[in-house]
């Protein structure tokens, strides 16, 4: 597989981070749901190469990626796995299975694409009050987990913007620094214009669903 680069948002800011950069040109999506095939779309109108996967198998996939075009490639989720960049766009309870496949993640960066408007009222309950990222990044021990990508429908995400010369933007939050600063540069490459809005429970409080209800940045109508 031929990957295109991808490239720092602001190379002053990530100069410390580009030989780093290198090793995320292998980037998976695992969920292909509305969320995760329009996360593919960005990539393959971008002519960036890239994976996606489910839990019942490529062969499920070849009329999404055939539709998409050369660029998005069906893969096992068990190669999906040893990504360093995971994009996470499965049904929020269905983030505990995939977390199990590794005891420790490593240092991969997991990008939290999900949201949890379609709980039931036992599920929201079981969340205890805490941020669903919060949730996902316990159960990805080691992982270093950015919250984005969570904010807009996903019959919007992705589409071109209706003024020429503008970009989309997508909010970002992590606890960790330098990988938000590496989500940030894939995003920038993939066209959009990503604002970085600090840790998990400061900064990124708005895109997520508190008690039932989106906060500020994140669409009702996001499913």
């Amino acid at each position: 597989m031929v990957r295109s680069p991808l490239l720092p948002i602001n190379p002053q800011r990530c100069s410390a981070h580009a030989d780093r950069l290198e090793i995320y040109h292998e980037v998976r999506i695992i969920g292909s749901g509305n969320i995760g095939s329009a996360l593919a779309r960005t990539f393959a109108r971008k002519n960036i190469e890239v994976a996606i996967a489910n839990s019942r198998g490529p062969e499920t996939l070849a009329s999404l990626t055939k539709k998409l075009g050369p660029n998005v490639h069906p893969e096992s989720i068990q190669d999906a796995y040893k990504a360093e960049m995971i994009f996470l766009a499965v049904p929020f309870p269905a983030h505990r299975d995939v977390a199990k496949q590794f005891k420790q993640w490593n240092g991969k960066i997991v990008v939290d694409a999900m949201n949890t408007l379609d709980l039931s009222p036992k599920e929201r309950e079981e969340l205890g009050g805490v941020l669903s990222s919060e949730v996902v990044a316990k159960a990805f021990s080691g992982a270093r987990l950015v919250k984005g990508f969570n904010h807009l429908p996903a019959e919007q995400l992705g589409t071109n913007p209706s003024i020429q010369g503008q970009r989309q933007a997508v909010f970002l939050s992590s606890n960790d620094v330098d990988a938000s600063a590496t989500v940030a540069a894939v995003a920038t490459q993939l066209g959009f214009a990503p604002i970085e809005l600090g840790k998990l429970d400061e900064g990124g409080t708005p895109l997520h669903v508190v008690a039932g209800q989106p906060r500020g940045l994140t669409s009702p109508h996001i499913l």
